[in-house]
């Protein structure tokens, strides 16, 4: 049996991450999808805690794909690179073959010995969380975006005036530049 492993924050999940599960679930025979950044919540990078972001991916998996194929697991970050890789591991399944496109992760996990292969990439200019999360902010549509179960669980959270709120009073960010002149845009604006 393969067992893969795809690494990602997912916030949110978006209709590029389900298009990536399916394609990799035609190449594995299980996948881990591990939730990184799993200690992070409540910022414009990070608005989502781990538990909701497991609910998202759950709900959006589960309609079309059988749960006993896939894992779906909180990682936090250690914060050094020298031992992530171990890390990762030790919260998960054994895996043989890790998935991504982040040149970091693909040095690190090659270097501990384990086969790195790229993802399919899908519509990545229009399926990215970053932005999804800057329409959020700017009530600009983003339902669109998102599996529709993802959709309804931020509403019922709460996440969209959740990050409207992080951005618009409790500034508490940490990300590029252009991020952080989109915040500082917005925290001026009526919202």
């Amino acid at each position: 049996m393969i067992r893969g492993l795809f690494v990602g924050r997912f916030q949110p999940f978006h209709l590029g991450h389900l298009y990536v599960v399916k394609k990799l679930l035609e190449r594995v025979d299980e996948l881990i999808i591990a939730i990184g950044s799993a200690q992070y919540s409540h910022t414009f990078r990070d608005p989502f805690n781990a538990g909701e972001r497991i609910w998202m991916i759950r709900s959006a998996l589960d309609e079309d794909l059988d749960p006993r194929r896939y894992y779906v697991i909180p990682v936090p970050d250690v914060n050094d690179n020298r031992v992530w890789v171990a890390h990762v591991a030790s919260y998960t399944p054994p895996f043989q073959i890790v998935f991504s496109n982040n040149s970091l992760v693909k040095v690190l996990f090659q270097e501990a010995g384990y086969d790195v292969q790229s993802l399919p990439l899908y519509k990545r200019e229009l399926y990215c969380a970053t932005e999804i999360r800057k329409k959020i902010v700017a009530n600009e549509d983003w339902e669109h975006l998102v599996p529709e179960k993802v959709a309804k669980i931020i509403k019922e959270i709460g996440g969209d005036r959740r990050l409207r709120e992080i951005v618009k009073k409790d500034y508490n960010y940490h990300d590029t530049d252009n991020d952080y002149k989109f915040i500082n845009h917005y925290r001026d604006v009526e919202i």
